[in-house]
C-alpha cells in the first residue's frame, strides 16, 4: 500500500499496454501458474472477457456484459448514524451471514492526518487519537445495502489483513508508532480481530502476541490454525515473513487472544528474497526462528539479532493467501537503488509447510516479458470460477487483472476516477478484491476517492 514511490514502469511499457487496449489475452507472466491454483475447484482458466468499455459516468470501466453498483463512497453518511464513511478504502473480505446476508469488512488505511477518519464508537475504539479502523457493510440476499457501521476504530494505518476459518477478519496495522508519537495515546503495530456480524463481540483488543511491526496481510492454515504474516517495509531494513503458533488453534476468537509464539522465516543462504530471479527456484529446509522480542520494546523486529545466521528479508511484502496445502505471499516490488539485492516489478512466493520448501512461483519483470501488464501486485484473491485476481498498486492507470491457469492475463476492471487533471491524470489504486460467498459478485475498493464497488456479470 502507499507509499510506493516513483513509478517502476517505463513509459514504453505503458504505451504498449495502451496500444493493446490492455486486453492481454496472449500476454504471459513468467512463472508456473498452475501452482497458484492448487486445491481450487472449477479452475477452468478462460482467457478473459474482452476489452474494457469506458464508463460514461467516469467511475469504473468493465468488459461488456458486466455492470457495477457503488455500495459506498467516502464522505457519505454512515447508515448507522455514527458519522461519515471514512476514506482510504483498503483490504476487505466478504463473509456469509444468516438468511443470505453478506458482511463486507473493509479496512481504512488512515494515518494521524489525512482523509476522513473512522468515527470513534464506545466499546469499539482502541486509541481515540488514531483515525484508522474498519467499517462493515451488510448486504441482503439481493445485494442491497441494509446497514453500514463502524466495526473497529482507533487503530492506525489499517492496510490489509485476512479472513479466518472461523469467519472473522484480522485487520493489520501497517504502523509501529509508540504512544506519544504523532499524538497517539497507545502503542500501535498490532493485529485486531473483527467480527463483521457482531463487532462488539470482538471489540478493540490488540492481539499483541502476534507481534508489533508494520503488518500487511495474513493467511491462516485451516488445518493447524497457524497464521502467516507479511511485513510491508519499503525502506531498509526490509520486512520479514512470519508465522504465529497460537496456543489454542482453530478455536475462534479466544484462540488468538490466548497468545502463542511468533517466529520469522530464515531461508538458509538467502538473506534477501529479491536476489532470486529465476521462477521455479526452490529452497528446502526453511527454518523458523523465534522472534527475540515480539513487542519490539527497544528495537524493531526486523532489526533484532537473530543469531550468526541472520534472517531473510524482502522489500514490500504485501498480499498473502492460503491455497491447497500452501501459503502464497507477494513482494510488491524490489529496487536495488533502495538497497534490495535485485530488481523486480513483483514476485509471488509459495511456502509448503509439510515440505518446509519455499518456491518462487511468479516474477513480474523487469527481465521478463516487456508486455507484462501493470506493476506492483498488491492484494490478490482466488476467483471462484478459476484463476487469480490481482490489484495493481503503481503509477498511471490502475487495474484489477485476472490471471488464468495458463498464465494468460486479462483486465477485469479499470479505475476511471481521475483525481488529477486531463493533462496529468492520476488514479487511485485498487484494493480489497474479494468475491461474495456464492461467487456471483466481485467486490473491490478504490483507495482514493474511497469507493466500494459490487461487480456482477458472467464470471464463469
Amino acid at each position: 500500500m502507499p507509499p510506493t514511490g516513483s513509478c517502476l514502469m517505463s513509459a514504453t511499457r505503458r504505451q504498449v499496454l495502451a496500444g493493446t487496449g490492455a486486453v492481454g489475452a496472449g500476454i504471459l507472466f513468467s512463472g508456473a501458474f498452475s501452482e497458484l491454483f492448487a486445491g481450487t475447484a472449477a479452475a477452468r482458466g478462460h482467457a478473459g472477457y474482452g476489452p474494457l468499455v469506458p464508463d460514461p459516468d467516469g467511475l469504473l470501466d468493465l468488459p461488456r456484459g458486466f455492470r457495477y453498483k457503488v455500495l459506498s463512497r467516502e464522505g457519505e453518511p454512515l447508515l448507522s448514524g455514527e458519522g461519515r464513511v471514512p476514506g482510504n478504502h483498503d483490504g476487505m473480505a466478504a463473509f456469509a451471514g444468516r438468511r443470505g446476508r453478506t458482511y463486507l469488512v473493509r479496512n481504512h488505511e488512515n494515518r494521524h492526518t489525512g482523509r476522513i477518519g473512522v468515527p470513534t464508537v464506545q466499546g469499539l475504539t482502541y486509541d481515540p487519537a488514531a483515525k484508522g479502523g474498519c467499517t462493515v457493510i451488510e448486504l441482503d440476499s439481493r445485494g442491497e445495502v441494509r446497514s453500514e457501521r463502524v466495526a473497529i476504530a482507533g487503530t492506525a494505518v489499517n492496510c490489509a489483513g485476512g479472513p479466518t476459518p472461523w469467519n472473522t477478519w484480522l485487520t493489520c496495522e501497517e504502523n509501529e508508532d509508540r504512544a506519544g508519537t504523532n499524538g497517539y495515546t497507545k502503542d500501535h503495530g498490532f493485529i485486531f480481530e473483527v467480527d463483521g456480524a457482531d463487532p462488539h463481540r470482538t471489540g478493540a483488543v490488540p492481539l499483541t502476541a502476534m507481534g508489533r511491526f508494520q503488518h500487511e496481510a495474513i493467511a491462516v492454515d485451516p488445518r493447524t490454525g497457524i497464521v502467516y504474516e507479511t511485513e510491508d517495509a519499503f525502506q531498509r531494513p526490509f520486512g520479514l515473513f512470519y508465522r504465529f503458533l497460537p496456543n489454542k488453534p482453530l478455536g475462534g476468537t479466544g484462540s488468538l487472544q490466548a497468545g502463542g509464539a511468533l517466529e520469522a522465516m530464515r531461508v538458509p543462504g538467502v538473506p534477501d528474497l529479491s536476489g532470486i530471479q529465476e521462477t521455479g527456484a526452490s529452497f528446502d529446509g526453511v527454518e523458523w526462528v523465534p522472534v527475540p522480542d515480539s513487542q519490539a520494546k527497544e528495537t524493531p523486529i526486523r532489526l533484532q539479532d537473530f543469531g550468526p545466521k541472520g534472517i531473510t528479508h524482502a522489500q514490500k511484502l504485501e498480499g498473502c493467501y492460503w491455497g491447497g496445502r500452501s501459503v502464497y505471499f507477494v513482494s510488491s516490488y524490489a529496487r536495488s537503488s533502495e538497497g534490495s539485492a535485485g530488481d523486480h516489478f513483483g514476485q509471488v512466493w509459495k511456502y509448503e509447510p509439510h515440505r518446509r520448501r519455499l518456491t518462487l512461483v511468479i516474477v513480474f519483470g523487469p527481465d521478463t516479458d516487456i508486455q507484462l501488464p501493470g506493476e506492483s501486485p498488491d492484494n490478490i484473491c482466488l476467483a471462484p470460477s478459476g484463476g487469480l485476481m490481482v490489484c495493481e498498486d503503481g503509477g498511471g492507470e490502475q487495474h484489477v487483472y485476472g490471471v488464468t491457469r495458463r498464465g494468460q492475463v486479462y483486465p477485469a476492471a479499470r479505475n476511471a476516477q481521475n483525481t488529477g487533471t486531463p493533462e496529468d491524470p492520476e488514479y487511485g489504486e485498487f484494493a480489497g478484491v474479494t468475491f461474495s460467498p456464492d461467487g456471483e459478485t466481485m467486490y473491490v475498493n478504490c483507495y482514493a476517492p474511497g469507493t466500494t464497488f459490487a461487480v456482477t456479470g458472467p464470471w464463469s
